[in-house]
């Protein structure tokens, strides 16, 4: 009975350690951080945080509501849940008690969606200007061209830009294949291979960027975009997420573009944005972002084609 016991008991913990692997680790930082704010509601309440129960996640949801949009209100309760499960604890996140608490306030205040502004093409070219024309060492410059350029031309979420080493480039004719080992989705590790053509105008092209960092970098192995010591002095440390917003938005606020309405995210979305406005097909623009449903893609398609496709065109005045 006891050799019963100790086996499922590893089962458990075997089962518990297969849950947190399955997860990326800013996913499993970003569900931690949303479960620590219902903990101090919980805390502030008198309730319990873990285990909960349906009735006083409705309130924390409904506390939430007078100052969040509906998309955080859900992304708050996948994060009570998976902490839930990751802790050996089930908790019935689709309760009515829940499910209707959220249908009634989407139905108050609606669920409309204003995210953070994509860079389009405008905007692109003025951050590489300005980066171009600053007093600083060439070799900064460079690298956060590069980085900015590769971004933008490869859809690239930030945490994969800075996951790419020496060894995941290889220059081609036609311009560089980038393979990423792992990303947000694609969990398995099964990699996936992104093309970057060369562009016609030499100095936004992200692959003639990346070639002239290379070069002037001296990289032969490890991170691609490294962070910097005092002065211009180039570590073997890549960069983190957090510096690649910060390079984007310290680069968009010397160009004159007001930042506070853009993220990391943004030359992604940008890229989406403009492929969307050139006419590419959704299937294509997942194939180069890693989308794996089609659902932000049609978002990016139709703000894209607002203008286009608009039947105000149509009227003569």
């Amino acid at each position: 009975m006891n050799e019963l016991i100790t086996d499922i008991k590893k089962l458990h913990e075997e089962t518990l350690a297969n849950l947190k692997s399955s997860k990326a680790n800013n996913t499993l930082r970003a569900y931690k951080s949303d479960f620590k704010d219902f903990g101090a509601f919980c805390a502030k309440h008198g309730f319990n945080s873990i285990p909960t129960e349906p009735k006083v996640v409705s309130l924390y949801l409904t506390h939430l509501s007078a100052n969040s949009k509906i998309s955080t209100l859900r992304r708050r309760l996948v994060s009570i849940g998976i902490v839930h499960k990751l802790k050996g604890h089930y908790l019935d996140t689709k309760h009515p008690v829940i499910i209707e608490n959220l249908m009634g306030i989407k139905r108050k205040k609606g669920s409309i969606q204003i995210g953070k502004k994509p860079i389009l093409i405008n905007h692109l070219k003025q951050i590489i200007d300005v980066i171009d024309n600053q007093k600083i060492q060439k070799i900064k410059k460079l690298r956060n061209r590069t980085l900015i350029l590769i971004g933008f031309g490869g859809g690239f979420r930030r945490t994969e830009l800075i996951s790419i080493d020496y060894e995941d480039l290889d220059f081609v004719k036609e311009g560089v294949k980038i393979t990423l080992k792992r990303s947000k989705t694609d969990q398995f590790g099964e990699g996936l291979v992104k093309g970057l053509p060369y562009f016609g105008n030499i100095k936004y092209c992200p692959v003639t960027s990346l070639k002239d960092w290379i070069y002037l970098s001296k990289i032969k192995t490890g991170p691609v975009f490294r962070r910097f010591a005092k002065g211009s002095v180039l570590t073997v440390h890549r960069l983190t997420d957090q510096s690649v917003a910060l390079i984007i938005k310290d680069c968009l606020k010397l160009a004159g573009i007001e930042n506070h309405n853009y993220s990391g995210h943004s030359l992604r979305s940008g890229f989406a944005t403009v492929a969307a406005e050139s006419g590419a097909d959704e299937r294509s623009i997942m194939a180069m972002t890693g989308h794996k449903t089609t659902q932000m893609v049609r978002r990016y398609i139709k703000e894209a084609n607002i203008f286009k496709n608009n039947a105000l065109n149509k009227v003569k005045i």
